[in-house]
């Protein structure tokens, strides 16, 4: 059950919550009105993967609500490119995250069910030369497949995925 005052008193009501789960669901409306939320399923990991692994208290409030590392953050949001999340932009987030712990990452690519992200994850680390490119692809190396992964975006464009 969500604790709505914990929530109230860790987001601005103008920030967008993400939240994920298993089944395909609604928000209640009494969330939904102070909350600019969207509800997402499939989760995107594995159920092998410990349910709250990748999730920390925000540092300012250590007893409160769990929110994404940002190793998990970056996973999610390359979910949503093309659906909620521009190209560009998620782009630009990834090429900024240089300080990720690769073991943490390691771990969230190995349980990710979906191989358009893990593509594109391994794509961009290598393009923006990020620190953890090589092991990003060793990870996920055999999950790749050897067809490349195309598809439409919401906003016309198409994006293509090598293996």
């Amino acid at each position: 059950m969500l604790d709505l005052g914990a929530i109230v008193q860790a987001f601005p009501a103008h920030e967008l919550l993400s939240l994920w789960g298993e089944e395909k669901a609604s928000l209640p409306e009494r969330f939904q009105k102070p909350f600019l939320s969207r509800y997402t399923a499939p989760y995107p990991f594995s159920t092998r993967l410990p349910r709250d692994f990748g999730l920390q208290p925000m540092p300012e409030t250590p007893d409160g609500v769990l929110v994404s590392s940002p190793e998990r953050a970056l996973l999610e949001m390359l979910i949503e490119v093309g659906v909620h999340q521009g190209i560009e932009e998620a782009r630009n987030v990834m090429e900024s995250a240089r300080l990720l712990r690769s073991e943490v990452l390691a771990t969230l690519l190995k349980n990710c069910r979906r191989v358009r992200v893990m593509r594109l994850y391994v794509r961009w680390a290598e393009e923006l030369d990020l620190p953890w490119a090589d092991a990003a692809r060793k990870t996920v190396r055999t999950r790749l497949g050897h067809s490349r992964w195309t598809a439409r975006l919401k906003d016309g464009t198409t994006l293509v995925l090598k293996p």
